[in-house]
């Protein structure tokens, strides 16, 4: 048995990476809780069992004095088995811990293996399970039993069961690195992404600068006939990309960001991070965008608080000044009326959310109705369950 084991011992030591010392202390140990039902041990008394590394000898020493009257040969098989099994479990493990947790922050391939309650399984070629999220799912994505999908790798956790593999399709990183794999400038480090800004399965906007002046970013990124990124809006299944040009004027990159509106006039209030951003009224739609998400992007990509505005009509232009004017007022009543919801109406929601909701920059109900999930999730306190009820709240308090 002693030769057989340390040779068990050597051959896994091969196989699975897990050291030979490594396997020999858990089998000690296992063997040392094995003699003490055979061996009458006081409490004051020492109990060592050694097994020697080389000829795999086991010998066992009470307070220093070896202990003849034990069999180990009988005992040592089935104790060493179950050893090397928890212990192959136990390397295993950390083999796929450590592998992937090498990979957050990039994107892996797999297959589609099962649904768990909205969440995903991903089978992450036979290596290990991934888990997509409900909530790192875009949600106009569907996917089928045994489909291949890509995702980005947000964290790997230590669990009892094993390594727990989170991975997200719904992540603004998992457009950053959808562009490095299929633009080589960008991969090569001669065009830069500076800031991505996403509505998963609506909307994303991603700004970009060129450090060669003979290479455009904008055109590296479109590819030829737009193919490069064709392939990345097929791979998120339709989503709308909009590539900026990056630019240190701010009144620059506002414009761009806004884009396809036609900006009129920019005022920047640099102290507090805001621009007035002055349009003409046909534009105004399209610089909002449909339910303001042109807007919300373009200030999440560039990092500035927008206001959009239109110019006041010419005095020539209106028939009734003052008419016009009521018309106005009434207008903005209206749009304040609806916007204006304090969050405080909503029920259910306890202080520490309300200031969590605050401090995030929800600053009325209707803040909180044109935004997504995703939005809320990232509020402390606030689970998914919740971002769920205090969306489908806001958007019906929104619409009284």
């Amino acid at each position: 048995m002693s030769q057989e084991l340390i040779a068990i011992l050597e051959q896994l030591e091969r196989e699975k990476g897990i050291k030979k010392e490594v396997l020999i202390e858990a089998v000690e140990s296992a063997l040392l809780s094995a003699a003490r039902k055979v061996i009458d041990i006081k409490p004051e008394e020492e109990l060592v069992v050694q097994i020697d590394p080389s000829t795999g000898k086991i010998k066992a020493f009470r307070n220093k004095e070896e202990v003849t009257n034990i069999d180990f040969g009988r005992i040592a098989a089935s104790t060493a088995r179950q050893v090397i099994i928890q212990k192959i479990r136990e390397a295993e493990k950390e083999i796929v811990f450590t592998d992937f947790q090498g990979k957050v922050g990039e994107i892996v391939s797999g297959t589609v293996y099962r649904f768990e309650k909205g969440n995903i399984i991903v089978d992450l070629l036979g290596k290990a399970e991934g888990i997509l999220l409900k909530r790192e799912q875009s949600p106009k994505e569907e996917f089928k039993q045994g489909q291949r999908i890509r995702a980005f790798v947000v964290e790997v956790k230590k669990e009892a069961k094993g390594p727990q593999i989170i991975v997200s399709r719904a992540h603004p990183n998992f457009v950053k690195k959808l562009f490095e794999l299929e633009v080589p400038e960008i991969y090569e480090g001669i065009v830069e992404i500076k800031s991505v800004a996403r509505q998963p399965g609506e909307r994303t906007k991603i700004s970009v600068c060129s450090k060669n002046e003979k290479i455009d970013s904008v055109g590296a990124c479109v590819g030829m006939r737009g193919n490069r990124v064709r392939n990345i809006v097929n791979e998120l299944q339709g989503e709308k990309i909009d590539i900026v040009r990056f630019s240190e004027d701010i009144k620059e990159y506002i414009q761009a960001a806004l884009s396809p509106a036609e900006i009129t006039e920019i005022k920047l209030n640099k102290e507090n991070v805001k621009a007035e951003v002055i349009v003409a009224d046909d534009q105004l739609s399209l610089a909002i965008g449909k339910h303001g998400q042109n807007v919300r992007l373009a200030s999440r990509l560039i990092g500035w608080e927008l206001d959009i505005r239109t110019k006041t009509p010419p005095a020539e232009k209106q028939a009734e000044p003052e008419k016009a004017e009521a018309k106005a007022e009434a207008a903005e009543e209206v749009a304040e009326e609806k916007q204006g919801v304090s969050l405080e109406e909503l029920s259910g929601v306890g202080e520490k959310i309300l200031e969590s909701l605050k401090e995030a920059g929800f600053k009325n109900v209707g803040d909180i109705a044109n935004a997504d999930i995703a939005d809320l999730l990232k509020v402390k306190g606030i689970g998914e369950k919740k971002a769920e009820k205090i969306l489908e709240q806001a958007k019906k308090l929104n619409k009284k």
